[in-house]
């Protein structure tokens, strides 16, 4: 795809951009250095956090059983849940907002809007103290609502920004409006927008760590609170750093899959694989598209 904002870059401009990516480089290098060799400078009579004897509980198999059995297992299985639910629910808002009836349409925008404006961790608070559903579904259903919402705007915006050709084809082959919608319009509309959607559920399995404020046992609270209290603050530091590896591990399994995904779904349909920096562009562009066009439609049907 050739970008016309901007010449393509000559000798000179390409020599600068290594040098300055090599100088960029070595100073993250020097900074990483840095940060550790601060972290692992003893503290008083305590050994650095890099010392050996700060990471030997991890020696006991123990300890791993219960980090994968309890924490990891109940991130994962709050994720998984609140992912399957927030798809579907994504799609129901998705149709219901980009109804033609304009009272199906404008409550349902409310309803999007108050559900994204609320803070997840308010929601949770108040659907575990009003509704008493146990932490687990307190975190569930929050995140559900939340992530729901945000993925039923996306894909109301794939469906607004699709060619009006699409429709008007299902609509000359016999086809109700609700019918192209969902076999023309909608298969197309979700495959654009898979790798939004993808990413926001990359930001539910992370969101997973506010149940530790409502007492639900996930990989943070399993952590930095049970086996830290546990084993005591001389290793809460090497808690830190496995919590985050393994948050960093189970984001990109994530992202790695979702670009398999959209392999697979290329070469199915016969098409090239996207590229991340064209479809960014393109996914851009059609989100702006459909909000133009979707406030011209508001606004003639009020």
């Amino acid at each position: 795809m050739t970008n016309v904002l901007f010449d393509a870059p000559g000798p000179v401009a390409r020599r600068n951009s290594l040098i300055a990516s090599i100088a960029g480089g070595i100073a993250i290098l020097g900074g990483l250095a840095w940060i550790f060799f601060t972290l692992n400078a003893p503290r008083g009579e305590l050994p650095g956090y890099f010392d050996p004897s700060r990471w030997d509980i991890f020696a006991d198999p123990t300890v791993w059983r219960y980090i994968f059995v309890a924490g990891v297992w109940g991130t994962l299985r709050a994720a998984l849940t609140a992912a399957v639910f927030a798809v579907a629910l994504g799609i129901v808002f998705s149709l219901l907002r980009s109804a033609q009836t304009a009272w199906i349409r404008i409550p349902t925008a409310i309803v999007l809007e108050f559900v994204r404006g609320m803070p997840v961790l308010l929601m949770m608070l108040f659907i575990l103290l009003v509704l008493n559903t146990g932490s687990f579904w307190a975190v569930v259903a929050a995140l559900t609502l939340y992530n729901g919402a945000l993925i039923g705007e996306a894909l109301r915006a794939g469906l607004a920004s699709l060619p009006r050709g699409q429709r008007e084809a299902g609509l000359s082959l016999g086809m109700r409006p609700m019918q192209s919608k969902m076999l023309i319009e909608f298969p197309q509309a979700f495959r654009q927008m898979l790798p939004i959607i993808i990413a926001q559920l990359v930001v539910l399995l992370k969101d997973t760590s506010l149940g530790y404020i409502v007492g639900y046992v996930e990989l943070l609270r399993v952590n930095m609170n049970q086996l830290a209290s546990f084993y005591g603050n001389y290793y809460l530091f090497s808690f830190f750093i496995v919590t985050l590896v393994l948050y960093l591990a189970m984001n990109l399994a994530l992202s790695w899959f979702a670009r398999w995904v959209a392999k697979r779904t290329a070469r199915r349909t016969g098409q090239k694989p996207p590229n991340p920096d064209e479809e960014d562009e393109e996914l851009l562009k059609g989100v702006a598209k459909a909000n133009a066009e979707a406030r011209q439609m508001g606004q003639g049907s009020v």
